[in-house]
């Protein structure tokens, strides 16, 4: 038989285990709510040309590009860009209800002819990965042409600078495929230290430029043609990149996990297509 001392002392043992049952669901509760997955589409666009003779794969026309904003406009989503996940991921921050990403790969000049005035029309945010090279020069030459030009550091920094533009990095010059080297991608039989500091030479070449001329440290790294290789992985990270992007076809999962923002999918915008057949195939995957 328990005294009454001990029944007090197996009352509040008693008690106390039920308070530490509840913290602990609570904390499962909020453990799951940080674990929430959100899908996101993600679209990949190139260029933006006003000839219809030049559509393709990787070549849509100004009408095309006005048609798949006017369908995001209607149905209600919110153009994201990487900053926002970052601060989703790392503040809590919450993403809009409808989240949607706007990628342009390259950074060609018909981009900010026709891409910049309809992203500014429909209050749109995009994300420009670029390729350094290309913009120092086209910088130096001043070449306008919309059917092979790139953007200048002036048209990058007036995008950058207007809220409408996010530029990431897409290399400075590995944005070939010259039969030894695809992409990013490590040769075959490239010792790993040949690979990582050229690797790292080439992204920080763009890293350093963008800072001298847009004034933003690029957080994002979009991968030359979709080549990746396992050991970028690593390398890309230890340069301070939260963020990487594919080539897959896929709706992206976002979590609360850092881990959830590299190799982000996206899917490619191709000519002879409708708007509407493209974003079935979006939610079809």
């Amino acid at each position: 038989m328990l005294n009454n001392y001990q029944k007090q002392i197996a009352s509040y043992f008693a008690f106390l285990f039920c308070i530490i049952l509840i913290f602990a669901a609570i904390n499962g509760i909020n453990a799951s709510a940080q674990q929430e997955k959100i899908e996101l589409p993600v679209l990949m666009y190139h260029s933006i040309l006003n000839n219809n003779a030049r559509r393709g794969k990787y070549v849509i026309t100004p009408s095309q590009l006005e048609s798949d904003f006017k369908y995001i406009y209607e149905n209600g989503y919110t153009t994201i860009t990487v900053s926002d996940l970052e601060a989703y991921v790392y503040d809590g921050v919450p993403l809009p209800e409808k989240p949607i990403m706007i990628t342009f790969d390259d950074g060609y000049y018909n981009n900010y002819k026709y891409a910049y005035p309809l992203l500014k029309k429909y209050g749109f945010k995009a994300v420009f990965s670029i390729i350094g090279r290309y913009a120092d020069q086209y910088s130096e030459t001043k070449d306008e042409n919309p059917n092979y030009a790139h953007m200048s550091w002036a048209h990058l920094r007036e995008m950058s600078e207007s809220g409408v533009a996010e530029i990431q990095n897409h290399s400075y010059d590995m944005h070939s495929f010259d039969g030894s080297r695809k992409g990013a991608k490590r040769m075959q039989s490239e010792p790993l230290a040949a690979y990582t500091d050229t690797l790292t030479n080439d992204i920080m070449r763009l890293q350093t430029a963008v800072k001298e001329h847009l004034g933003v440290f690029p957080k994002a790294y979009t991968y030359p043609f979709g080549f990746i290789s396992q050991e970028s992985y690593d390398i890309l990270k230890s340069l301070g990149f939260i963020c990487t992007f594919s080539c897959t076809e896929k709706l992206a999962c976002i979590t609360s996990e850092p881990e959830s923002l590299y190799l982000i999918p996206r899917f490619n915008r191709p000519s002879g297509i409708s708007t509407e057949d493209f974003f079935k195939k979006i939610y079809s995957k």
